[in-house]
């Protein structure tokens, strides 16, 4: 007798099996107990019959409790009414582990003692979903990058050095000197993509903005790629194809976390059409000021508000490219087309949901960003590493950073941020 998961229900109809599984509810009506229960990759129903168990077998069931671990023998059954497809008529059941006054119940929590039990809540049938779609997110693009020629480089946690400013960084002690959490890999994937030509970090980063929206994380993951002799054309190009590639590998192997999540698919599938359509900051602007934002003028970053009225004009993601270099980051190129601006885009997600990718074209001139490093008044002494890359052998090239969990929540449809992670850092939470 084989020990399997509900997944692998398909190669054992009809067989016995063995399932160690977890009890999320049950009833009964007389001579039969019905079982709701996840073995931790999906959720089945199990049916006791009476009459065909021991009457010690139909006791245990009809008293198994919420969340009681259990191991059970049974033959896997067609089912063409769960979503599964698969169900399990049960011969008998072991109790591992009991469960006693389980916390969370059937009915309905506040947010915040779900998040006081987040470790407990993980095991729901919506965050189960949700996590699924994480970890498909992260398997395709692994498996987008190696498809392109991408490196995997792993960038320090701990710097000396910040990408933007240094009062949204966490800083600590090295020793003898000054450090932060790092906020993003860039800077070490740009020395990597001097050497390896295309590469990507993928790893935690911390942001200290004192920020209670639906959309930030004090600590998140980003995947970061760098290419080196890639315009800001090109960049963008890669950007769009691997966000179509992440939603498209969602479609077609997530389908029951998003029945679950009740995820339109048929609007997904909109989000794989390429290209996507890019508008100009300036345009923005005026598209904007045309439809009675008057709080918004040339040189002002955007908002929630702003980003998804623009998203809302178009039936997918939209590059807005070449904002105003005053409110962006020294690294990024000038527009030699405007040079008030900046060659850079940022992609901004449908259905509210805001930007989930930034990216630019680098300054690839030593000198040129050596004054921009004053200009922005930081010390030249931590950045002389990275103004080495323009020393030797410089190169134009281009590279972005998505957040994870801000791509999860868009793809799955999931309202606020904190339920992408497993468990969320925010501005008053750090338990559990």
């Amino acid at each position: 007798m084989d020990t399997i998961t509900m997944q692998q229900a398909a190669n054992y109809v009809d067989q016995e099996v063995e399932i160690f599984a977890w009890v999320t509810n049950k009833r009964s009506s007389g001579k039969i107990a019905f079982l709701q229960l996840r073995d931790g990759h999906t959720y089945f129903q199990g049916i006791v019959v009476k009459n065909d168990v021991t009457e010690e077998v139909f006791e245990t069931a009809k008293n198994l409790s919420q969340e009681t671990s259990i191991r059970l023998t049974g033959v896997v059954q067609v089912d063409d009414r769960s979503s599964l497809g698969y169900e399990l008529l049960v011969k008998d059941i072991e109790v591992i582990g009991e469960s006693h006054d389980y916390p969370i119940t059937p009915k309905e929590h506040g947010t915040d003692f779900l998040m006081d039990h987040r470790h407990l809540w993980l095991r729901s049938s919506k965050q189960h979903a949700i996590m699924t779609i994480r970890d498909e997110i992260i398997y395709a693009t692994y498996q987008f990058m190696r498809q392109e020629g991408f490196m995997k480089i792993d960038s320090p946690i701990l710097t000396s050095s910040a990408p933007e400013n240094t009062t949204e960084l966490f800083h600590t002690e090295y020793f003898d000197e000054e450090a932060y959490l790092s906020q993003s890999g860039q800077l070490y994937a740009e020395a990597a993509a001097m050497a390896f030509g295309k590469v990507f970090t993928f790893g935690p980063t911390f942001r200290a903005e004192k920020s209670k929206t639906r959309r930030h994380l004090i600590e998140f993951w980003m995947m970061e790629p760098e290419m080196a002799n890639y315009n800001h054309e090109q960049s963008l190009e890669v950007q769009e194809k691997y966000v179509a590639h992440l939603v498209q590998s969602v479609i077609d192997n997530c389908q029951m976390a998003l029945k679950t999540l009740n995820r339109d698919v048929d609007l997904l599938g909109k989000y794989t059409q390429l290209p996507y359509p890019r508008i100009e900051y300036t345009d923005a602007i005026e598209l904007l000021q045309k439809n009675g934002f008057d709080d918004v003028e040339w040189g002002d970053d955007f908002g929630s508000p702003h980003e998804t009225f623009i998203a809302s004009q178009y039936e997918q993601p939209i590059f807005i490219v070449n904002y105003p270099k005053t409110i962006k980051p020294f690294y990024m190129k000038v527009n030699p087309a405007d040079p008030r601006t900046v060659l850079c885009a940022d992609m901004i997600a449908p259905e509210g949901y805001g930007e989930i990718i930034g990216g630019s074209e680098r300054e690839d001139d030593y000198e040129t960003l050596k004054q921009n490093i004053i200009d922005f008044g930081l010390d030249l002494e931590p950045y002389e590493w990275y103004l080495d890359l323009r020393k030797y052998g410089s190169v134009p090239h281009s590279g972005f950073g998505i957040g994870l969990e801000r791509a999860v929540t868009w793809i799955s449809g999931t309202e606020h941020i904190r339920e992408s992670s497993p468990f969320p850092r925010l501005l008053n939470r750090i338990y559990p």
